[in-house]
């Protein structure tokens, strides 16, 4: 497999929001993941929209984890009461994974002061990369593009293909 693509990897993309999941507003950034995932390679992609609760969202992850190595979340990480998405995120990963989200929060401060509001975390569970995006479209698809160059080779790693 090459290591600069992500053809053969398999993704799951977790919209949460409340409003989505009541139907009460489209969800315009899991579509712009998922685009962008396609885009980058990676042909076999789930889709979920989930209401912001944590036991809901941790059963998502963990599942999730079992056929996928890549999971993307989007929405959920701001300051709001119910953005809850860290604290799944935080409560399934055995391992985190920090520079991907200070390298996501860098990219998104050159677009907007607010992004250094965004919690979203990083980390791995069992052998699946996690990353937390915001909620905005624009910010879900600039913050997933900002650490594109980096999956291929990590999700290699944490499929077991160590070799350069």
């Amino acid at each position: 497999m090459s290591s600069s693509s992500l053809a053969g990897r398999s993704a799951v993309v977790i919209t949460v929001s409340d409003r989505c999941f009541r139907d009460e507003q489209s969800d315009l950034s899991g579509p712009a993941v998922v685009a962008a995932l396609r885009e980058a390679g990676m042909e076999a992609i789930e889709c979920a929209v989930l209401p912001d609760e944590q036991p809901q969202l941790e059963a998502a992850l963990r599942e999730a984890a079992k056929h996928a190595a890549l999971i993307v979340t989007t929405g959920g990480t701001g300051l709001a009461e119910r953005d809850v998405t860290p604290e799944a995120t935080l409560a399934v990963c055995e391992r985190l994974v920090p520079g991907l989200a200070e390298l996501m929060r860098q990219d998104g401060a050159r677009h907007t002061p607010y992004a250094a509001l965004g919690r979203g975390v990083c980390g791995v569970c069992g052998r699946a990369l996690v990353l937390n995006l915001p909620g905005s479209p624009a910010g879900a698809k600039s913050s997933l593009l900002a650490v594109l160059p980096l999956l291929s080779h990590a999700l290699n790693l944490l499929a077991g293909e160590t070799a350069h």
